[in-house]
């Protein structure tokens, strides 16, 4: 599973404790240029996950995740190209107006906690 699935939920990890669900798109991809393919495809995998999670199949497929504060994670190989990132900008805007939350990291390890928002601000979960 990744980017190239597009209707396909990657990765979801939810921590009743801290009340958060987070749903994770793998991007392995490149941003060498042109990158609209890649913009488009990662639009498409963000539209499947908006459609996934309006539609209630989060709750419904994981009971532990009612009430929680939604996140989708773009978790990018790469690092994203200042094109890339106003894409990201723009799709945080939508994401937050449905009520979720987005986010991006670059080469994450499971163990690495540290995150960016879409301004490039470290963000410590």
């Amino acid at each position: 599973m990744s980017i190239l699935d597009a209707n396909v939920v990657d990765i979801i990890g939810v921590d009743p404790g801290k009340k958060i669900a987070r749903l994770i798109i793998t991007d392995h991809l490149e941003w060498s240029p042109p990158v609209g393919e890649h913009l488009y495809l990662l639009q498409e995998k963000i539209n499947s996950y908006l459609r996934f999670l309006e539609g209630g199949e989060l709750e419904e497929n994981n009971p532990n995740a009612k009430g929680c504060k939604v996140e989708i994670e773009i978790s990018m190989k790469y690092e994203p190209s200042a094109e890339a990132l106003h894409f990201v900008e723009r799709a945080r805007e939508i994401v937050q107006s449905a009520g979720f939350d987005l986010v991006y990291r670059i080469g994450r390890s499971q163990d690495d906690e540290q995150g960016r928002d879409p301004q490039g601000d470290d963000k410590t979960q």
